[in-house]
């Protein structure tokens, strides 16, 4: 394995459990029939993007896409990493 390949494997490692560790930190959608009769209008509602579960969304999007490319890396046999 060559010094490329063992960074790879770590980031590899690293990002699949931070992105459990995320994924298992976020808010079930269960309140999605508030939804129905106009209960999600609040502050939180409103303003997602800047509360902790819109930071932890962003946060998963980014280790979703993070670990893909890495396992289209680690996947590559041409590359012969």
């Amino acid at each position: 394995m060559t010094a490329l390949k063992i960074i790879l494997a770590i980031l590899f490692i690293l990002a699949g459990l931070a992105l459990t560790v995320i994924v298992l930190m976020q808010e079930g959608k269960q309140q999605g029939l508030g939804a129905i009769s106009g209960a999600a209008d609040t502050y939180w509602g409103k303003n997602k993007g800047r509360s902790m579960e819109g930071i932890l969304v962003k946060v998963t999007t980014g280790l979703v896409v993070v670990f893909l490319v890495i396992s289209l890396l680690l996947n590559i046999p041409a590359l012969s990493l």
